[in-house]
């Protein structure tokens, strides 16, 4: 087992005179989750396909479970599980149908196909609808067919790709419901890709990427705390006697909001317990604002990211290769 599941040194792609990716380094450490996050245009779809061996670096080197991915290309996509955000599905077959045509493009022994087929569609609940066309599926259920798909053939990695772009939130729930279960159970890296910032939360790292160059890489507490301070909003019996308080203990200037004050700290879930402690002054209410992975993300890149502003998906790329087509 190598020491990262994914290592990239120095990856350039560059077209024409145009850099989309320009000299980056990082590595995903086996089964974690790993956020990469970008505008429109930043080079996050073209790391992605290289590392799924659907594009070659202009130079550098990226290794996928051991493999390299320009020499080893058919080791790593046998390393890797695709949850497209656009549905790849061939919805003339039933859901079964499906499966069993994955199982066999990817050599997954005719001894446990039946087996983890059964699996797999019963850890996302469709089971039951194994027999129906896929054609009749919800958006929801062909996501979920999708990425039992994905986990058939018990991969290293899976990357997911706006997995639950469109979906109502109980349905997205249930699709990360599944994901986390895999990576508990099966030690699966996840590599993610998505807008919902909710979602981002759930990794390990983030990595963020814009103009082709990695900007930040860190865990998502400590990226938010690039961004700034923590603030408290606090509402006491004496908000006068209150303030001056807190700009004496704190160094910290104080705004009178309403009926509350507000201020800034480092660390507010550590600030919390030890201000209500010491503090000689009763307190009615007191609430902590975190900055948020938004906050960071438009700090770092000048925008935000919108559902608009998504970039193409590995399967556009997949479709303008026309020969190149690669198995689900």
């Amino acid at each position: 087992m190598p020491e990262h599941i994914i290592q990239v040194e120095n990856l350039v792609k560059k077209y024409g005179q145009l850099a989309a990716v320009d000299d980056i380094s990082f590595n995903v450490n086996q089964g974690e989750i790993f956020g990469f996050l970008g505008p429109n245009g930043a080079g996050k779809t073209t790391t992605i396909n290289i590392l799924c061996t659907l594009a070659r670096p202009t130079a550098g080197k990226a290794t996928l479970n051991g493999f390299d991915v320009v020499r080893q290309q058919n080791e790593v996509r046998h390393s890797i599980g695709l949850v497209f955000q656009d549905s790849s599905l061939d919805d003339r077959l039933t859901g079964l149908h499906n499966l069993r045509f994955h199982a066999m493009v990817y050599n997954v022994p005719v001894s446990v196909r039946n087996e983890r087929i059964e699996q797999v569609l019963k850890m996302v609940d469709l089971w039951d609808r194994r027999k129906k066309f896929v054609r009749t599926y919800s958006g929801g259920m062909k996501r979920r067919l999708e990425l039992a798909r994905g986990l058939l053939h018990y991969p290293k990695v899976l990357f997911l790709d706006e997995p639950t772009l469109g979906l109502d939130p109980q349905t997205r729930n249930h699709i990360w419901e599944y994901v986390l279960e895999l990576r508990k159970r099966e030690g699966t890296t996840v590599f993610l890709t998505t807008h919902y910032m909710d979602e981002a939360e759930k990794a390990s790292r983030i990595a963020i990427i814009d103009q082709g160059k990695l900007v930040a890489m860190d865990t998502p507490i400590k990226l938010k705390r690039m961004v700034g301070q923590d603030i408290i909003n606090v509402r006491t019996d004496d908000n006068s006697k209150a303030a001056e308080e807190i700009k004496s203990r704190y160094q910290t200037e104080v705004r009178k909001d309403g009926d509350q004050l507000t201020f800034k700290v480092d660390n507010g879930e550590e600030f919390l317990p030890v201000f209500i402690k010491e503090s000689g002054i009763k307190i009615a209410s007191i609430s902590l604002r975190r900055p948020t992975l938004e906050d960071v993300f438009l700090k770092l890149t000048g925008r935000e990211i919108r559902e608009e502003e998504v970039g193409d998906s590995i399967k556009e790329h997949l479709r303008q290769q026309g020969g190149g087509r690669m198995p689900h």
